[in-house]
């Protein structure tokens, strides 16, 4: 099986040493994407780093050939976990009817004091794809 690593053009560059996403044979990794955009600016919001980490998540999965119904689980991290409810219209209109698994928890930081929110995600992409 061959493995495949991907570093996404236009997206933050990584703080560390990983990549933006793995796919070996048809599982996909998308690794943590936050709300920071490629500039190093970060909105104060919550809902808006939201937005921008969800588009970061989807440049990462489709640059390893995946869509949004390929997703299988995705990991959520939050720093005030109150702000769920602020954050779910965005999850639905990008998921909708394929709702993946899902985990959130609560963290006390992120990378970066400022951050707010990190996803995560795997995907399955099918055998024909």
């Amino acid at each position: 099986m061959t493995i495949k690593r991907y570093m996404v053009e236009g997206q933050m560059p990584p703080v560390s040493h990983y990549c933006h996403s793995v796919r070996a044979g048809n599982l996909i990794w998308v690794s943590g994407v936050v709300g920071m955009r490629a500039d190093g600016t970060i909105p104060d919001g919550t809902v808006e780093q939201f937005d921008i980490a969800m588009d970061a998540l989807d440049a990462c999965l489709r640059a390893a050939g995946g869509k949004p119904e390929h997703v299988v689980k995705v990991q959520l991290f939050l720093t005030d976990i109150s702000e769920r409810a602020a954050i779910n219209p965005a999850r639905i209109r990008y998921f909708g009817e394929h709702r993946p698994a899902s985990t959130l928890v609560e963290v006390t930081a992120l990378v970066d004091p400022r951050m707010k929110v990190e996803i995560e995600c795997q995907a399955v992409v099918p055998d024909d794809k």
